[in-house]
C-alpha cells in the first residue's frame, strides 16, 4: 500500500468521525435551549420516529453491546497462533479475531513474511479463516496463502480430534 492510499483512507476515516461527532452532537440537545421543549403527544412521537427513538451514540452504545458477544472458532484460534508460532506476535484481539504479526522468517525459509488473520464464524470450516500474507516486497503468492490457510485449518481439525477424545 502506498503513502497516498494509506494518507487518502486516513482523510477518509477522519471525515467520517468528524460526521459521527456532528450527528452525535445533534442527539445530544445542543440546539436552541431557549425555546424549550415542545408539547408533543409521546405516542404521536414514537409513530413519528420509529420504534425507538436514540441518538446515533445511543444506538451505537446499543449495537457495540449486541456485537460485543462474538463467537469465534478457538480451534482454528488456536492452530493460527501454533502454525504461525515462529511469527512474532503484534496485537490480538480474541473478541473480533484478529491476530496480526510482525516480520518474521520460516523455519528453513529465506524470505521474511506479515500475517493478519481474521476468524470470523464459529464453525470450524474454512469460510470461517482469512489469511493475508505480506513479503517486504508486497503481498506473498496465492498459493502461498493457501498453504497456510490449509496448514492452520489441518491443524484446528487435529486439535479438535484431540479434544474429543478426552
Amino acid at each position: 500500500m502506498g503513502i497516498s492510499q494509506s494518507s487518502g483512507r486516513f482523510r477518509g476515516f477522519a471525515a467520517l468521525l468528524a460526521c459521527a461527532v456532528l450527528l452525535t452532537g445533534c442527539g445530544l440537545g445542543f440546539g436552541n435551549r431557549a425555546s424549550g421543549p415542545a408539547e408533543v403527544d409521546p405516542d404521536l412521537q414514537r409513530s413519528r420516529e420509529g420504534p425507538a427513538a436514540t441518538t446515533l451514540g445511543e444506538a451505537l452504545r446499543a449495537r457495540r453491546n449486541q456485537e460485543s458477544i462474538v463467537q469465534v472458532n478457538r480451534y482454528i484460534w488456536s492452530a493460527s497462533l501454533q502454525v504461525l508460532d515462529f511469527l512474532p506476535i503484534q496485537s490480538v484481539d480474541p473478541f473480533t479475531g484478529v491476530i496480526v504479526t510482525g516480520f518474521g522468517t520460516p523455519p528453513g525459509g529465506g524470505r521474511a513474511y506479515r500475517a493478519t488473520v481474521l476468524i470470523q464464524d464459529p464453525s470450524l470450516d474454512a469460510r470461517s479463516l482469512n489469511v493475508a500474507l505480506q513479503t517486504n516486497s508486497g503481498p506473498a503468492s496465492a498459493a502461498t496463502v493457501r498453504a497456510v490457510e490449509d496448514a492452520i485449518l489441518t491443524r484446528a481439525r487435529q486439535l479438535r480430534i484431540a479434544d474429543n477424545r478426552l
